[in-house]
């Protein structure tokens, strides 16, 4: 599925994932530390493990946890979807890792409570409960909290509370083994002759370095 097909259809592009992997601050809570991220791998594949035990979400949380999960990272013709690919049961572990490691349940509030106010506002507007909402319906309260820039005041928690949920999906799906065969990597692998980087591709390199290059880090042009 294209970048802006994927995004008109209120799933995250590929552009936009790779974006948010970027974005540092976005994501240290995830990634931070070997062992965070030997621990988000082995969450993100319950297949590892055998059948998951939950050990935060009750049922009804669990059931808006996979729906947003999958409204936030679809299935495609590339890649599975963010639940099918184990992303709840890594966040549901992660949650638990991270009130026993920070000694506070301060993550486990911000989801929980956003989950309720997905709940609370579906209800008022939609008279049924997030899960129960058709998914246009679910879009369009997505798209109150989703654009941090467009949001209302009144709403700030609760684009505060996407914006982590979502980098979390983002980084359990690339733990994942199915995200991680989604991404565009092509190391470790051992070729017969290396002819270098490709000219089409080096030359839209050179044309960014020599204006200087703004993107996720900024660069000068060459020369200057």
């Amino acid at each position: 599925m294209a970048d802006n097909k994927q995004a008109e259809n209120g799933g995250v592009s590929r552009r936009d994932m790779f974006q948010i992997l970027g974005a540092v601050p976005a994501v240290a809570a995830v990634t931070s530390g070997e062992h965070a991220h030997m621990h988000m791998a082995a969450a993100a594949d319950p297949t590892m493990k055998g059948p998951y035990k939950r050990q935060t979400f009750d049922d009804h949380q669990w059931q808006t946890v996979n729906v947003l999960c999958d409204l936030i990272i679809p299935a495609d013709e590339r890649s599975v979807g963010a639940s099918q690919a184990g992303v709840p049961e890594f966040l549901d572990d992660w949650i638990q890792f991270r009130t026993e490691q920070d000694g506070n349940m301060n993550l486990r509030a911000e989801v929980f409570g956003g989950l309720m106010w997905l709940d609370r506002e579906s209800s008022k507007l939609f008279e049924k409960n997030f899960v129960s909402a058709s998914v246009d319906q679910q879009k369009q309260l997505l798209d109150r909290i989703a654009y941090p820039a467009k949001a209302a005041k009144d709403d700030s928690q609760w684009v505060a509370f996407f914006n982590q949920f979502r980098s979390m999906v983002v980084g359990g799906f690339f733990s994942s083994k199915a995200g991680v065969a989604d991404l565009p990597y092509l190391g470790n692998r051992a070729v017969a002759e290396w002819k270098g980087c490709d000219p089409k591709v080096w030359a839209i390199i050179e044309e960014r370095m020599k204006n200087g290059y703004k993107g996720i880090l900024e660069a000068k042009p060459w020369g200057a």
